[in-house]
C-alpha cells in the first residue's frame, strides 16, 4: 500500500481517511496534505476541497458516531481505548465548513454512505447481496445522516464512498428551490473490498480541462471558508453546536464572499499549485530492523506548520499540545479526559462499543465491517449491482452517458422510482427524528427468532453497531 523512502506514486492519488488507517499519522495533517514525495500526492485532512485539471473535488475523512459528532478534536497519541476510535469520527465542525460552499462541487468522497442513498440505486438486488442491511435500510438508519446532510446541500456530480464491501451503484435526481433553477442530479458509487473476484475498481472518465497542467491546486474558496470559521475551531472534548439562525448566535453565515476569495488569490499571486513539501516525520518500515511495542507521540508536522502560517490558520495539533500541556500542569488534563470517558462510556441513551479497560489497545475494532470475508454463503460471482433484466435503466443521465460502462454501472429504474415512492414511506424516512430504545438499537444486524435462536447468517458482535441510531443529536 505505502511507497517507502523517496518514490513517488506512480498516479496522482487523492484519498480520505477512512476507520482502517493510521490516525496518528493522519492526524498530522489536519487540513490535507502529501505533496508528492512519500506515498501519496494528497490527502484531504479531516474534510477539505482541491482542483485538478478545473475539477472540483471534495471530501470528508471518517465515520459517523453520533456521540462523538459534536465534540471537538481533542484527540493525540498516544491513544487510549476510546480515543484510538473517536479519532476518526467525523464532527461537526468538518460538516458545517463544507456547508458553507455555494460553488458547485463535481466530486466529493467519504468513507461511510450517505444515509437514504439506497434508496436510489437497485435496492432489492443490493438486499440480495447483503441481506442484513434489510432492518437497517427499512428503518433508515443505514449509512451517515452528516453525509447525507452534505449531500442535499452540495448536490456534487458524483460522489464515492466505501465502508460497507459491496459495489453500489445510484442516480440521485435533486429538487430544485425555483423553477429557474437547472435539477441537478448526482451519481453515486461505492466499491467491494479490494479482493480477488470482487468489484472494486471501476474506471470513469471526467469532464476536466484537458490544457491545464497536472498539478494540484489550492480551491480559493475553501481556503477562505478555513479563514472564515477560524475561530471556531475547538480541542475541548466538550459537545458543541456549529452557529444557527436561531437567535443565539451573533453570526451564523461563514460563506465565502467574492471579495475574500479575490483576496486569496491576490495572497497566491494567482498561483494555486499545492507545493511538493511533504516531510517525512516517522522512519519508513524496515523489515530487517522490526520495532515492537513502540508508542506513537504526538508529532506536530512542518506541513501543516507552513500551510498554518501562510493563511494564518490554527495548527489544531499545536493547540491541542498547548490545552494538553497546559491542564497537565494544572492536573486538569488528566481528570477532564477521565469524566468524559466515564460520560461516553456510561450513557444510558447510547451503550458504549469501546472497552474501558485501558490496560492494552484491544486490536478488535468495533468500527470494522467484518461481513463475509471469512467466507460465507454469498455468490461472489454476482456481487455487481445489476439491472432488472425486465426494466432496463431509462434515466435521462447515467454513467453511461459519460462512458459505456460494464452492466453492473447500471440502475434499475423500477426499483429506483419504487423505493422514491412506497419503499421511502416505509422505510419512515418522515420519522427520522424519532427515538429508538437502546434494545431496539442493540438488535441491529443480527438476526433471531422469537425463541433467540440466530438466523443462517450471524453478524460478528463488533459489527452489531457500526450505525447505531441518532440519540439525543436530534
Amino acid at each position: 500500500r505505502y511507497y517507502s523512502g523517496e518514490k513517488k506514486a506512480p498516479v496522482l492519488t487523492v484519498f480520505i481517511g477512512g476507520n482502517h488507517e493510521a490516525s496518528n499519522h493522519l492526524q498530522e495533517l489536519p487540513y490535507g496534505g502529501g505533496g508528492g514525495a512519500w506515498w501519496v500526492q494528497e490527502r484531504r485532512g479531516y474534510a477539505g476541497v482541491v482542483r485538478f485539471r478545473g475539477v472540483r473535488i471534495g471530501g470528508i475523512s471518517g465515520i459517523f458516531k453520533s456521540h462523538d459528532y459534536r465534540k471537538g478534536h481533542f484527540e493525540c497519541p498516544p491513544y487510549n481505548q476510546q480515543t484510538i476510535r473517536s479519532a476518526y469520527h467525523v464532527r461537526n465542525i468538518e460538516v458545517f465548513k463544507l456547508k458553507q460552499l455555494k460553488h458547485p462541487i463535481d466530486i466529493f468522497m467519504s468513507h461511510d454512505w450517505p444515509r437514504s442513498i439506497y434508496h436510489y440505486g437497485n435496492k432489492k438486488q443490493l438486499l440480495k447481496m447483503k441481506s442484513f442491511f434489510r432492518q437497517e435500510v427499512e428503518s433508515n438508519t443505514l449509512g451517515s445522516p452528516a453525509a447525507s446532510e452534505l449531500l442535499q446541500h452540495l448536490k456534487p456530480a458524483y460522489w464515492f464512498s466505501a465502508h460497507l464491501h459491496v459495489k453500489f451503484a445510484a442516480f440521485m435526481q435533486h429538487e430544485t428551490n425555483s423553477k429557474e433553477e437547472l435539477p441537478k442530479a448526482t451519481k453515486f458509487l461505492a466499491l467491494d473490498k479490494c479482493l480477488p473476484h470482487r468489484d472494486f475498481l471501476q474506471i470513469i472518465d471526467v469532464e476536466h480541462d484537458p490544457n491545464a497542467g497536472d498539478a494540484l491546486e489550492y480551491d480559493p474558496e475553501w481556503i477562505a471558508v478555513l479563514k472564515a470559521t477560524n475561530s471556531l475551531v475547538n480541542v475541548t472534548q466538550s459537545s458543541w453546536n456549529m452557529p444557527e439562525k436561531n437567535g443565539l448566535h451573533a453570526k451564523w453565515d461563514y460563506s465565502a464572499t467574492e471579495e475574500a476569495i479575490k483576496e486569496i488569490l491576490e495572497e497566491l499571486n494567482h498561483d494555486l499549485k499545492i507545493p511538493c513539501n511533504f516531510t517525512l516525520t516517522a522512519a519508513c518500515y524496515d523489515p530487517s530492523k522490526p520495532q515492537r511495542n513502540v508508542e506513537p507521540v504526538h508529532t506536530i508536522n512542518p506541513q501543516t506548520t507552513e500551510f498554518c502560517a501562510q493563511f494564518g490558520l490554527t495548527d489544531i495539533n499545536d493547540r491541542i499540545q498547548q490545552a494538553k500541556e497546559e491542564g497537565s500542569g494544572r492536573g486538569e488534563y488528566e481528570e477532564e479526559e477521565e469524566e468524559e470517558e466515564m460520560d461516553s462510556t456510561g450513557s444510558a441513551e447510547e451503550p458504549s462499543e469501546y472497552n474501558t479497560d485501558n490496560s492494552g489497545l484491544s486490536s478488535i475494532n468495533p468500527d470494522e465491517i467484518m461481513l463475509d470475508e471469512e467466507g460465507g454463503d454469498e455468490d461472489l460471482s454476482t456481487c455487481s449491482v445489476d439491472p432488472s433484466p425486465d426494466h432496463p435503466p431509462d434515466f435521462s443521465t447515467s454513467f453511461s452517458d459519460i462512458r459505456i460502462m460494464p452492466d453492473s454501472m447500471a440502475v434499475s429504474s423500477d426499483d429506483a422510482m419504487d423505493s422514491n415512492n412506497e419503499d421511502l414511506e416505509k422505510s419512515g424516512v418522515s420519522k427520522q427524528g424519532e427515538e429508538k430504545s437502546p434494545t431496539e438499537r442493540s438488535l441491529k444486524r443480527i438476526g433471531a427468532d422469537e425463541n433467540g435462536n440466530s438466523g443462517i447468517k450471524k453478524i460478528k458482535r463488533r459489527n452489531q453497531a457500526i450505525y447505531a441510531a441518532e440519540d439525543e443529536d436530534k
